[in-house]
């Protein structure tokens, strides 16, 4: 086989594949197999048709259209990995010479990722956030936890932002009642931000028993987008009580007797929170540096492909909210355009970082084990709510599990940066992330260290 290759764009390339008969032969008598069971031919059972026959009966035309079509893929992908191509696209493939016994050729062009070097990333200067954990930090988690625990009491006076009202809403519009907005008992916090417009202004200072009516926009529902006149009446009103802050409350709330011992377990999950967050801004940030540093003309076939499939993803989230599109968008505070030019920067970003790991990658030869695959679809599975089984079924048949190899390859190029920079806090106090590694996961790295002991015993024994 012989393959030539025509540089159309920094981005897309045009293969010419010269193929020898005889290197078909083994799709060719595949296709006679094929065309044999489908083929009925008075006299030979299915499947048992000599091939001289299929060709005397049916030509052969249909047995070398069966023979490409068995080929060209296989050959497609040949050419490629011998070329050292990446393509980013489905290839548009043309058979330009049919020469029987003696050569097929075909072209093929496809966008694939463009040729680039990746700089040294060796001591990358990067900032990340602090890790050192304050009072306010350990009060800001205690209030949380205070929240979750409160108590809702009624009270015999008007309602005002934070208590909870119950009540009753309908929608008219031109006073005929729409059955679809009408809803009963609504539990409802006063000045949590509804997105629907009005009702936090309508319900500060209503009473139980009261009722009133406003004017907005609805957002969801088959009348959505249209103005109405909401009709609400307060039930009750109550107000949210925190517990006490004790040694009683740390019992309700924990494993733990005391207030203090609380907080102390809040202070340490604080730090590992901070830690883990340093080693992720560490790694996305040593990656921005990186790509800063890199020219890459991107595919539009591989650019259109990445926008439409974020598209179509929020597109999936505005149905599932059951809102209106503009209700969506004004509950996230944000405005359609704002999210869609968001959703194009965000995915030339992928791409163009996809495009830098995959590299470093190959360059590094950073390989994905079994164990490791394991524990993606494991943390996956829990993310997920279902069985690692379940998910892994369902990467394999779906043939997901390259994706899955991929992914896992890009976050070990991503650790190799975050590892080779030069991190700081924002307080100027240097970072060691394998200082953090070892905080964070003390067993594992006692037992590389005892791995590490037993090779250079091995070693010393050897020699």
């Amino acid at each position: 086989m012989k393959t030539a290759v025509e540089e159309l764009s920094p981005t897309r390339v045009k293969l010419t594949v010269e193929v020898p008969f005889q290197e078909l032969e083994s799709s060719l008598q595949a296709a006679y197999k094929k065309v044999a069971k489908q083929v009925r031919v008075p006299g030979f059972r299915p499947g048992k048709v000599p091939a001289r026959i299929i060709e005397q009966r049916f030509g052969r035309a249909v047995v070398l259209e069966e023979t490409l079509n068995d080929a060209i893929p296989k050959l497609y992908s040949k050419a490629v990995d011998e070329q050292d191509l990446f393509p980013v696209s489905q290839p548009q493939i043309e058979v330009t010479k049919i020469e029987d016994g003696e050569q097929v050729e075909f072209t093929a062009e496809v966008d694939v990722r463009p040729a680039f070097e990746v700089p040294d990333f060796e001591g990358t200067e990067v900032v990340v956030s602090s890790a050192k954990v304050t009072d306010e930090d350990v009060d800001a988690q205690l209030d949380a936890l205070r929240q979750r625990f409160a108590t809702l009491t009624g009270v015999d006076r008007p309602a005002k932002d934070g208590d909870y009202v119950v009540m009753d809403m309908r929608a008219e519009i031109n006073g005929e009642n729409l059955d679809e907005q009408q809803a009963s008992d609504v539990s409802y916090e006063v000045g949590a931000g509804s997105i629907l417009q009005g009702l936090d202004d309508a319900l500060r200072g209503m009473s139980a028993g009261e009722e009133k009516t406003f004017r907005t926009t609805l957002v969801g529902g088959e009348h959505a987008g249209q103005e109405a006149d909401v009709i609400v009446k307060v039930k009750s009103v109550k107000e949210k009580v925190l517990p006490e802050l004790d040694d009683e409350f740390a019992q309700l709330s924990s494993e733990f007797d005391t207030l203090d011992e609380l907080k102390e377990s809040i202070r340490a999950q604080v730090r590992r929170n901070k830690l883990i967050e340093q080693v992720r801004q560490a790694r996305e940030k040593a990656l921005d540096a990186l790509l800063e540093k890199i020219d890459i003309p991107l595919p539009e076939s591989a650019l259109k492909v990445e926008i439409e499939a974020r598209k179509q993803y929020l597109d999936q989230q505005i149905a599932q909210s059951g809102l209106s599109r503009e209700a969506f968008f004004r509950l996230y505070q944000t405005t359609e355009e704002e999210r869609l030019a968001e959703i194009e920067k965000t995915a030339a970003r992928a791409l163009k970082a996809g495009f830098v790991l995959d590299k470093i990658v190959k360059s590094e030869e950073l390989g994905v084990s079994e164990q490791e695959l394991t524990d993606f679809v494991v943390r996956q599975a829990m993310q997920m709510g279902v069985a690692p089984n379940t998910l892994a079924k369902q990467l394999a048949d779906t043939n997901q599990l390259t994706l899955a190899m991929m992914e896992i390859a890009r976050e070990k190029a991503k650790t190799l940066l975050g590892d080779a920079a030069k991190v700081k806090d924002e307080d100027g106090n240097d970072v060691d992330l394998k200082a953090i590694y070892a905080e964070l996961n003390p067993q594992q790295e006692q037992a590389e260290g005892e791995q590490d002991k037993e090779d250079k015993d091995d070693k010393g024994s050897e020699s």
